[in-house]
């Protein structure tokens, strides 16, 4: 049967208005969820790498709040490291480093490195006050070979050493750059000492070429066969852990 090239373009213009009401309606519908296990997953990321949790831990919803009854987030003014009296929930570092009138262009001396082009005004932050776990953990994210890669790093409070790193997402090469995910790689990580001066100034913390000498006390081996993307976790931490990230909010806590 023939249609005509009315028929035929009306009847494409329904079925791509009933998928896109569809897809609005699911959106809306699922929000709620979808919200919910973001900060879900964002908990447990925070929980396993201060090391209140094993990372294989499967940790349901309900043990997720009650761990996290002594973990405080909070939201800090970038550049001063000043408390902001805002929910944390209300704030995504991510999107405000995409707006001009939230963020600021990152210095050229960092921004080479790990590539991120903006730095957002106010930054998530959470406290970690278990006994004999303190620490604070800090969301981070950098350029690789072929993906920005997203983690947390866990710091003792006063900022002396690394408690722990975890990556959550990233489209590195799997068994070269994608071994940011190794658990072996990562607890390399642990006792690592952070500033060569005081705190918010120098960052001696990084990553080093596997064959190349390193300072045990503040560097890690690079990933074999992945230069690319160990300088980029090398820049990732001089960027977030300098003045230009957390620095100013370390020294305060300090």
């Amino acid at each position: 049967m023939d249609f005509s090239n009315k028929y035929v373009m009306g009847f494409a213009f329904a079925i791509c208005l009933v998928c896109a009401g569809l897809v609005s309606t699911f959106a809306v519908a699922l929000k709620d969820k979808q919200d919910f296990n973001r900060i879900l997953d964002q908990r447990r990321q925070v929980i396993r790498v201060s090391g209140l949790a094993d990372k294989d831990a499967p940790l349901p919803p309900e043990e997720v709040d009650k761990i996290f009854e002594s973990i405080k987030g909070r939201v800090v003014d970038r550049k001063t490291g000043a408390y902001v009296d805002i929910p944390v929930a209300d704030v995504d570092p991510i999107r405000m480093a995409k707006d001009p009138a939230m963020s600021e262009e990152t210095p050229d001396e960092f921004d080479k490195g790990a590539q991120v082009s903006r730095l957002p005004d106010q930054l998530i932050v959470f406290e970690v006050e278990v006994a004999g776990k303190e620490c604070v953990v800090m969301p981070m994210y950098g350029k690789g070979l072929w993906s920005t890669m997203y983690g947390y790093l866990a710091v003792k409070r006063d900022s002396s050493e690394v408690v722990g790193i975890t990556y959550y997402q990233h489209g590195e090469t799997p068994g070269l750059g994608g071994e940011i995910d190794n658990k072996k790689w990562q607890a390399a990580w642990g006792g690592r000492k952070i500033y060569s001066d005081a705190v918010g100034k120098t960052v001696g913390l990084g990553v080093v070429k596997k064959s190349a000498p390193r300072n045990e006390e503040f560097e890690v081996d690079g990933l074999s066969g992945a230069t690319i993307t160990t300088k980029g976790v090398d820049a990732t931490m001089k960027l977030w852990l300098g003045p230009a990230g957390y620095g100013p909010y370390l020294e305060k806590l300090n």
